[in-house]
């Protein structure tokens, strides 16, 4: 399944997963919903492209987009209610993939991932995109909650790879991908500016109408 990306500018979400609290200036710049509710179940992967020239920016600072910040939230009272977990990239929006898998394998060693206490795993594939400095010496991540987030819709996530302009991330969802019916997960994307920072955010939700 293919998704196009378009210009209509909605409402944004609700920001209860941002990093820190408000700064005077922060403000969203654009919103829209990138992947309505669906279902990426094996094999029917969302998937987003995004175009931008490469390099985005000069030493240095990465050539690609690349993830500042991981934030995760609770949204109870939306309908549908729903888990998130948002991922904040500097530079521009990477292109990416989301799709339930039977299990989560890192890109590095070729081994699984261990994802205790998930019934299933959504896994995100971010392309033309790091997490990492210009010299590989160092994460560009500054800030990112504990990995057992303990949510009833998502559980926890973890990284799977950063290599080559590859940067995957695995998402722990409590129910069993093949228990009906199936738990639907929708994207949302934020330009905004937070903490003095121009932020291009991917909010992954994960409906939890099974939870209420």
């Amino acid at each position: 399944m293919t998704a196009t990306v378009t210009a209509t500018v909605t409402a944004p979400p609700p920001d209860s997963d941002e990093t820190a609290p408000p700064h005077t200036g922060d403000r969203v710049i654009s919103s829209r919903i990138s992947h309505d509710w669906g279902w990426p179940g094996p094999g029917a992967a969302f998937r987003i492209t995004h175009q931008y020239k490469v390099p985005i920016a000069q030493p240095p600072e990465p050539p690609l987009p690349y993830l500042r910040t991981i934030g995760v939230g609770r949204h109870p009272s939306d309908s549908p209610p729903y888990d998130q977990i948002s991922f904040r990239f500097k530079g521009a929006f990477p292109s990416y993939d989301v799709e339930y898998v039977p299990q989560l394998i890192s890109d590095g060693s070729g081994l699984p991932v261990p994802m205790p206490g998930a019934g299933s795993i959504l896994r995100i594939v971010f392309h033309n995109a790091q997490a990492h400095t210009l010299d590989g010496k160092s994460s560009t991540i500054v800030s990112a909650p504990p990995q057992a987030v303990g949510f009833k819709g998502i559980t926890r996530y973890a990284p799977a790879g950063d290599f080559e302009g590859v940067v995957t991330y695995g998402v722990g969802v409590g129910r069993p991908v093949s228990k009906l019916p199936h738990t639907p997960v929708r994207i949302y994307e934020v330009e905004k500016i937070e903490q003095g920072q121009h932020l291009y955010v991917v909010a992954v939700q994960v409906d939890t109408t099974a939870w209420r």
